[in-house]
């Protein structure tokens, strides 16, 4: 928990106890239903907490904002988001059912009020969302295609609407076509040697009506 409380400092007393509360949630239920690796439960703050929020480092989502979270998991990069920006709305999609059980059940544990789930595929979706955030579940070609024609037409925040996406490794050759797309790499915001080759990556995209 010290590891989040060293990146992000103005964390409301309700913030703090739902963000103390996720290893004792992830490690009953990964006995269970095995969401996250055993090597990575032990390391769930930095692994996949403070991952996630590799996300708001890019991006400070505005009340009311709708976000998507496309092969959700666990909850990652979900959870730790709703808990930071709480007016914000996410929606946390997966097509594995025992995942969104285990998301279903740790949104309920920390009380979060700003999450719904879908079990199902992206495709079927019909909403829109100002942003779809995911953590490297396709490749980026493959995940454009899934999320084609739900992104909101109103811009809101300084960013363009579209994808942040969590990725690693050089993606050069993957993000060749996507000349607007942004790379902000994570070890300009956090120190620790498991973000070396860690990226967000920004892809505005356009609203098709």
């Amino acid at each position: 928990m010290e590891i989040i409380h060293k990146y992000f400092k103005n964390l409301s007393e309700t913030q703090v106890a739902q963000f103390s509360k996720l290893q004792d949630l992830y490690q009953d239920w990964n006995l269970k239903i095995n969401v996250v690796s055993r090597k990575d439960i032990d390391e769930l703050y930095l692994r996949h907490v403070l991952h996630s929020l590799g996300i708001a480092k890019v991006m400070q989502f505005k009340p009311g904002a709708k976000v998507m979270d496309v092969g959700t998991g666990g909850g990652f990069p979900g959870i730790p988001l709703a808990i930071l920006f709480p007016e914000t709305q996410f929606h946390l999609v997966d097509s594995i059912g025992k995942k969104i059980k285990v998301v279903n059940e740790v949104v309920s544990g920390l009380g979060l009020e700003n999450v719904k789930t879908t079990h199902g595929r992206v495709e079927e979706v019909k909403e829109t969302y100002d942003f779809i955030v995911s953590r490297a579940v396709a490749q980026m070609e493959t995940f454009v295609r899934w999320n084609k024609g739900k992104i909101a037409k109103k811009q809101n925040h300084d960013l363009k609407n579209g994808i942040l996406y969590l990725k690693g490794g050089d993606l050069t050759e993957e993000l060749q076509k996507y000349t607007s797309a942004t790379i902000y790499d994570l070890p300009n915001y956090f120190d620790e040697p498991f973000f070396e080759t860690k990226k967000v990556v920004h892809l505005g995209m356009k609203f098709k009506g």
